[in-house]
């Protein structure tokens, strides 16, 4: 049941709304603050390249199949869903959360909630550290093109931007390459104190919520939204994850993939990155409301965790009964 309640850090981010709702940040503390905010992100990209060890790359590389898959779900699937619910969405929402429900579908994959729900229900956890991360990667390019597309042909909006994927490439691909090409001398120390940096994963993000919302409150993002809005977001939201979920759990079934690797596909294919989606968003619709834009994305990311903590019990217990019944046929065949 504690797995179904908010975690900490939705709880934190829900405390930097609140906050940029009362005290938003303007003028020149909120251009300083915008400076730290980068360098903030620049310093959490740069650990996510020191975290990944070579061996794990190389050793995921092997398992393509998989890979292919949960890359065609994460950036193929999803983004095709996304614009089918937007288009035959019976409702009016405001621009800016039809972009951030698009939004959420191109985003890559989570890594740490993927990993950790694929080893509690028994899957392949190799693949699932890989796949996580090919998809962060290859996200950094994919998902402002794929922004491009989906808006200009989702909401009416404005198509692709050299000016965004400068601001990735510089912000947070090159900062990522960095760490990795340093890897060999500072991976082991970065793995082995991850308690002591979580404080900047988290800060980090909860700086570009708090000047996002601040930005958005200015704009007046609490009185273009209605609760209706916020209700029918919630159900837009439901119903992209559980189809999501069912795709990747029985398709993967269909393509010959044994539980280990559906587990992986499951958990990694359905998933979307909050760490990711939020730095990526600053950068590509800087000036554009980017409140209302990930705020379909900080739902969806409380949703999925809710969802597979659910799911990922139900393998668990499935895979326990499985040994206990196999334990039973060894002892009574003896």
């Amino acid at each position: 049941m504690a797995r179904l309640l908010p975690d900490r850090f939705i709880l934190m981010l829900l405390s930097a709304v609140l906050l940029a709702s009362l005290l938003p940040i303007t003028g020149v503390p909120a251009y300083w603050f915008g400076i730290a905010t980068k360098i903030a992100i620049a310093v959490l990209f740069f650990l996510h390249g020191a975290r990944l060890s070579r061996d794990v790359v190389i050793a995921g590389m092997l398992h393509w199949k998989l890979h292919l898959t949960i890359l065609a779900v994460s950036f193929g699937v999803f983004p095709l869903l996304g614009l089918a619910v937007v288009h035959l969405l019976p409702f009016d929402l405001p621009q800016g959360l039809l972009a951030g429900i698009l939004f959420v579908c191109v985003l890559p994959s989570t890594v740490q909630s993927s990993i950790a729900f694929t080893s509690m229900a028994g899957g392949n956890v190799p693949a699932a550290i890989c796949a996580a991360s090919a998809s962060n990667i290859l996200g950094m390019f994919l998902t402002p093109l794929l922004v491009g597309l989906l808006l200009a042909t989702g909401t009416g909006g404005g198509g692709f931007s050299l000016d965004a994927l400068e601001q990735i490439l510089l912000q947070l691909l090159a900062p990522f390459i960095l760490g990795q090409l340093l890897e060999p001398v500072v991976g082991k120390w970065v793995r082995s104190h991850k308690k002591l940096l979580n404080p900047i994963d988290r800060g980090s993000i909860l700086m570009v919520v708090y000047l996002a919302f601040s930005e958005a409150v200015v704009e007046g993002l609490w009185r273009q939204l209605a609760i209706s809005d916020l209700v029918v977001l919630l159900v837009v939201n439901a119903v992209i994850l559980g189809i999501v979920l069912a795709l990747t759990m029985f398709g993967s079934r269909l393509l010959g993939f044994n539980k280990a690797d559906e587990i992986t596909i499951t958990f990694c294919g359905s998933k979307k990155s909050l760490a990711s989606g939020v730095p990526i968003a600053g950068a590509i619709f800087a000036g554009q409301g980017v409140g209302a834009i990930v705020l379909p994305l900080m739902l969806f990311h409380q949703m999925q965790l809710m969802a597979c903590a659910v799911i990922a019990q139900r393998y668990a217990a499935k895979a326990r009964a499985a040994e206990a019944a196999e334990a039973q046929a060894a002892t009574l065949s003896a």
